[in-house]
């Protein structure tokens, strides 16, 4: 690390010329791998934009200039030339740096993200403040393309066209490839665009034309040239947008230049570029989809290394299976996922049944609209969004599918607390949050094998809308293949009776739950547990013979206490005046940052020790 062990912020940046600035690049690749080879990461969009990153932090003033990333899948150049090349091995890791920018972390991360679409809007707003402080900084939103299919990132879009805000949007697409002529006229176009002879003399013009009438007859007639030649900048132009592009994005003397060019033009402005997805690394350039996050991986081989867990099924694939199985049977069965085929599995019924699946791109409002006015055409739509996505769709939820008492199956992959991706992946809020909502069914499985039987069992005529909400990786190791059974709603399952004490659990946690017990049991404690599966309508008939044998409770979830099992099992004993203690374990009152799956469990007091312990502390006090 040559060029790369001397730069300890953006300023060293300043100082170095063209060819030690491309050495930066490559040795920035060479870290990244270096480090998520051991340490899994988001690679392929990452080395994509090093020379983008370099170019950036090069020609602005960073962080009195603000760069604004989307997502930050892509934002590991960033955090490594903003002071943080030795802590990079640590990222994602309980207590390291976060996967993304984070406004907490570092003063460069100008804008906290994890979600998509978000960047325009965010950085809009920091150049309308800058304008009310009579501050004179920059500011740059970089989106990829496939982020730029959420509608909040055209809702930004419309916004900083309208007020001619003066913002610089950097649309990142690693999806294309451009061939060689079309690409050699795009330069051309946009060495004419951008020069400032060009800026000058249209300028100048303006300025020039007195009459109104004029004034608008040359805007046309600028427009309408433009567009004749280069047809793709018409949607950004309409939208208010001075559009420059498209340009190879790993051409770092190109993107100097051009951003040089560009960067003090006023005014709305967005810049197209074409990146490759999992640049300098072969493996990565040829599968982007696999190697968006590999996992740990070789980096002299690119052979990827198993962290399997031998025979156990993940419970995505026990969902796309189980859609395929059921869909092949029941032909008014449809699949719905807002960009995340492969990862909720969806990709298998896609495969198999084409017609019968629809990966809408990033767009969960969509998605649940799209999957309710399916619903109204008499079609059973398994809308599978990750659980942490959801809630950009949950006035959808109320408003186009709850209260037209419409049935979609939505199905929250990734609902729990997911590990390394941190707090704005974990989906902890999904239970609190669907509870309060009329004419739904929450349900969360225990395993696999309850998996497969919920998405049989809601195809029944008893289920109306129902959330069937799962975590992120393996279950059980069961045989899950077996013939389907019946869940009747609302109904819980008494796994352990007993009268010292009763704990009630949702989801897979319960598993924990029942190693517990039994480690209980060896001490002459003999615990009543209910597998609650549903959250609502939950079945007031296990709580009742709960509270017949037991004074005090445990509820134990995979999410917040606050709004989940704990409210409800609350609710209900002090609705009754049943007097019973409830004690709740799941996600307190705060954001829980990355780590693994384990050692958040254990930092929350939920894992196989702390509801033990918590069995243990219970017992004590009642003696």
């Amino acid at each position: 690390m040559e060029v790369l062990s001397k730069i300890n912020s953006p300023d060293d940046l300043k100082e170095l010329k063209l060819q030690d600035l491309e050495k930066l690049c490559v040795e920035l690749r060479d870290h990244i791998l270096t480090c998520c080879a051991k340490n899994p990461g988001h690679i392929g969009a990452s080395l994509g934009t090093v020379e983008l990153t370099v170019a950036l932090h090069f020609l602005y003033n960073t962080p009195k200039d603000k760069i604004v990333w989307d997502v930050g899948h892509q934002a590991y150049s960033h955090k490594i030339l903003t002071g943080r090349r030795d802590s990079f091995i640590n990222n994602r890791k309980y207590k390291g740096i976060s996967g993304f920018p984070k406004m907490s972390e570092s003063e460069y991360d100008a804008f906290g993200v994890g979600h998509s679409s978000t960047s325009i809007s965010a950085a809009l707003g920091m150049v309308v403040a800058a304008g009310l402080k009579k501050t004179n900084e920059k500011v740059v939103a970089v989106i990829g393309d496939g982020a730029l299919t959420g509608g909040l990132a055209f809702e930004g879009l419309n916004n900083a066209g309208a007020q001619k805000s003066d913002l610089l949007v950097i649309l990142n697409d690693n999806q294309i490839s451009i061939d060689a002529n079309v690409g050699a006229l795009h330069n051309y176009l946009l060495k004419i665009t951008t020069s400032q002879l060009y800026n000058e003399t249209k300028n100048r013009i303006w300025r020039v034309i007195g009459s109104e009438k004029l004034k608008k007859l040359f805007k046309n007639f600028m427009f309408s040239t433009k567009m004749a030649f280069f047809r793709s900048g018409s949607i950004f132009e309409s939208l208010g947008f001075r559009y420059f592009g498209v340009i190879d994005g790993n051409n770092l003397p190109l993107l100097i230049k051009t951003i040089s060019d560009i960067k003090d033009i006023p005014g709305p402005k967005l810049l197209h570029i074409i990146t490759k997805k999992g640049k300098g690394f072969q493996p990565a350039e040829k599968d982007q989809v696999l190697w968006h996050a590999p996992g740990t991986f070789d980096k002299n081989t690119g052979e990827r290394i198993s962290n399997s867990e031998g025979k156990k099924s993940r419970y995505q694939d026990v969902f796309g299976e189980t859609l395929l199985r059921l869909a092949r049977i029941n032909e008014k069965i449809v699949g719905i996922t807002p960009a995340m085929p492969s990862g909720c599995s969806m990709n298998i019924i896609m495969k198999e049944l084409p017609d019968r699946a629809f990966d809408v791109g990033i767009a969960e409002q969509h998605a649940v609209t799209f999957s309710a006015g399916l619903a109204a055409q008499g079609l059973l739509p398994y809308c599978n969004v990750y659980s942490s996505f959801m809630q950009r769709a949950y006035d959808s939820v109320i408003h186009d599918v709850a209260t037209q008492k419409l049935k979609v199956i939505f199905c929250l992959d990734r609902g729990g607390l997911v590990g390394e991706d941190g707090a704005t992946h974990h989906g902890v809020f999904d239970l609190a949050y669907f509870r309060c909502i009329p004419n739904l069914t929450i349900f969360s499985p225990l395993n696999e094998v309850e998996l497969k039987d919920i998405l049989h069992s809601v195809q029944s005529p008893e289920y109306g809308a129902t959330v069937i909400r799962y975590p992120r990786g393996y279950g059980e190791g069961m045989d899950w293949r077996a013939n389907f059974n019946f869940i009747e709603p609302g109904k819980a399952q008494l796994l352990q009776d007993g009268e010292d004490i009763a704990i009630l659990s949702i989801g897979p946690v319960g598993n924990l739950v029942q190693k517990a017990t039994e480690r209980a049991k060896e001490t002459g404690i003999n615990t009543l547990h209910y597998n609650m599966r549903f959250l609502k309508p939950i079945d007031n008939n296990a709580l009742d013979y709960m509270s017949k044998k037991c004074k005090t409770v445990i509820t134990v979830e995979d999410g917040s206490v606050q709004g989940g099992l704990f409210s409800a099992v609350s609710e209900y004993i002090a609705a009754n005046s049943l007097g019973i203690r409830v004690i709740g374990l799941g996600v307190p009152d705060r954001f829980i940052e990355q780590g693994t799956v384990p050692e958040l469990f254990s930092e929350c007091g939920y894992n196989e020790d702390g509801i033990y312990n918590t069995i243990l502390d219970v017992t004590r006090k009642k003696e």
